[in-house]
């Protein structure tokens, strides 16, 4: 069993375009925004998409080594290596949280999802679907990146189920403005808070291992909502239950839902930086790391790694691997003395699951 990785693209079907830069990485030679905007990495999470019922492994991601197994199955055979037994006897043969990249053409839908109570009580589910976003690039057309979070003036609930049934996009959107956002920021989206990410947003995306959402605009992008994905194939007074109506300012979302980065590690020009910790959940964990020269990770789980920027070598046990920007590698739990090596700088961000 191997001691590193690496992970190849997973791209997964969408309501919504995007993609274009997704082909760049996967080296296609024409590259267009499609339905597959999103490439789900080293995901054991299922994809729901109405109409795709068949494709029974949409989402679950194949690994270049063990003949292109899927990864649930890797784990299933090798769990202790692969999880370490605490998470395996917690989450079975998952990874206990969903990570993508997600590279939009245009805003998506309105949105919201269900907190871990909201899941259990409805969704006879032990997750809901926070989530936390990391902002990588803009495309260059977009002057004005931003994300609709949570309502700046939430509406009476008549009122906007009113404006729902009757797709008065007007009245839908009135209650948020836009919250600006750029390159290295990151925020947490708790379930129940109503978000929407805008047009031209490259981003890495983690979230507790479901795909649970309710849809209160019916069409983005020419593509029109089948019924049962606009509201989980329940009604309009289901999916409005799980929105938080709380007045935020703009103000108040930076303040609260905006991560302050927090430095865990300095030394010999290596920082790593702590982004989603128990500060703002329990669900997953992220670590931003800046490279130079050799940075040795501690680890107590599996981890994730994804390069942002420059190049250099991972290293975990006999293993050594060539890394590059946007590749991405699944490290895991038994494998010992990890480090990141690089002479001319390299960041990169790591990805763990939940405590155990």
């Amino acid at each position: 069993m191997p001691d590193i990785i690496r992970l190849p693209s997973n791209r997964v079907w969408r309501t919504y375009p995007g993609g274009k830069f997704l082909d760049v990485l996967d080296g296609k030679q024409t590259a267009s925004d499609d339905h597959f905007p999103e490439d789900w990495i080293a995901s054991t999470t299922r994809a729901v998409n109405k109409g795709r019922e068949h494709l029974t492994d949409e989402g679950i991601s194949r690994v270049a080594v063990e003949d292109g197994k899927k990864i649930t199955e890797l784990f299933a055979y090798a769990p202790q290596k692969m999880l370490g037994e605490k998470h395996f006897s917690r989450f079975g043969a998952n990874s206990g949280f969903l990570l993508k990249f997600l590279d939009s053409q245009i805003r998506l839908h309105i949105q919201c999802h269900p907190t871990v109570e909201f899941a259990e009580k409805y969704l006879n589910s032990s997750s809901g679907k926070t989530e936390g976003y990391y902002i990588l690039k803009i495309r260059d057309e977009v002057l004005e990146p931003y994300i609709y979070l949570g309502f700046q003036e939430p509406p009476g609930y008549n009122a906007y189920k009113k404006a729902i049934c009757q797709q008065d996009q007007k009245s839908i959107l009135a209650p948020f403005q836009k919250i600006p956002v750029k390159p290295g920021d990151a925020f947490i989206v708790p379930g129940g808070l109503p978000h929407a990410i805008g047009e031209g947003i490259f981003m890495v995306e983690i979230m507790e291992p479901t795909d649970f959402a309710v849809r209160i605009e019916f069409e983005r992008g020419g593509y029109i909502l089948p019924e049962a994905s606009r509201f989980m194939g329940r009604d309009v007074d289901f999916a409005l239950s799980m929105f938080d109506f709380t007045a935020y300012t703009p103000e108040k979302i930076k303040e609260k839902f905006f991560i302050k980065p927090q430095t865990e590690y300095s030394g010999s020009g290596s920082i790593i930086d702590s982004i989603f910790d128990t500060r703002s959940t329990a669900c997953f964990r992220v670590k931003h790391c800046t490279v130079k020269n050799t940075l040795c990770l501690e680890k107590n789980s599996f981890l994730i790694v994804i390069i942002l920027s420059g190049s250099g070598k991972i290293q975990a046990g006999a293993e050594t691997l060539e890394a590059k920007i946007y590749d991405k590698f699944f490290i895991p739990f038994g494998s010992a003395n990890v480090r990141l090596l690089s002479e001319t700088g390299m960041e990169c961000l790591c990805a763990l699951p939940p405590e155990v």
